[in-house]
């Protein structure tokens, strides 16, 4: 299969990819530090797109773990299917919303690489709401965000969701060698 241009992907489908550019590594790994994933057993990554965070995850989940990776756009979710090898790993074709079903079981983290603030409002509150149904309690969350966008109403909504939705949220300092430089969101669930 001929490579998937990222940039294409997002230039064709800008509501469904939304990134021009893979995520450095520096951004990765620290969308996957301080999450307990060297202890998991069941990983969910929402929107895996270029792979850059399903490689960090990978690196730090333990053999037996697994991880189910959920992709909307078909071609991205095909090439992750294509090129990983690797038995812990699960691709998905479908919507990050169905992730507890995709999961099949209680979540011990979710990592996201999901466009937030160009999502519609309601499919933005539904997949939140459904990630932390798939939450195990005490599960982990984690997403990224841009500061140039984090004071526009959707970048404030994102923020006010995550923290109406988790016991706690903190937000990381800034990954300025990542274009764009950006900034990581990692919450805890609700104990039930």
């Amino acid at each position: 299969m001929a490579a998937v241009s990222l940039t294409f992907q997002f230039l064709r489908r800008p509501l469904m990819t939304g990134a021009m550019a893979p995520s450095s590594r520096r951004p990765a790994r620290a969308m996957t530090r301080h999450i307990g994933l060297d202890e998991a057993r069941l990983v969910v990554e929402l929107g895996p797109g270029t792979e850059v965070f399903t490689d960090a995850v990978l690196e730090l989940l333990a053999p037996r773990a697994r991880l189910v990776a959920i992709e909307l756009n078909p071609l991205l979710a095909e090439r992750l299917a294509a090129t990983r090898r690797d038995p812990r790993l699960t691709v998905v074709h479908g919507a990050a919303a169905e992730l507890a079903a995709a999961a099949d079981g209680p979540v011990d983290a979710v990592v996201s690489g999901l466009p937030w603030t160009v999502m519609p409002p309601a499919g933005r509150r539904r997949t939140l709401d459904a990630v932390v149904r798939a939450l195990a309690p005490g599960g982990r969350f984690t997403t990224f965000a841009y500061p140039h966008a984090a004071w526009t109403p959707p970048g404030r909504r994102l923020a006010a969701d995550l923290r109406a939705r988790f016991r706690t949220v903190e937000r990381t300092s800034v990954v300025w060698p990542n274009v764009p430089p950006a900034f990581v969101y990692r919450a805890v669930s609700p104990r039930r």
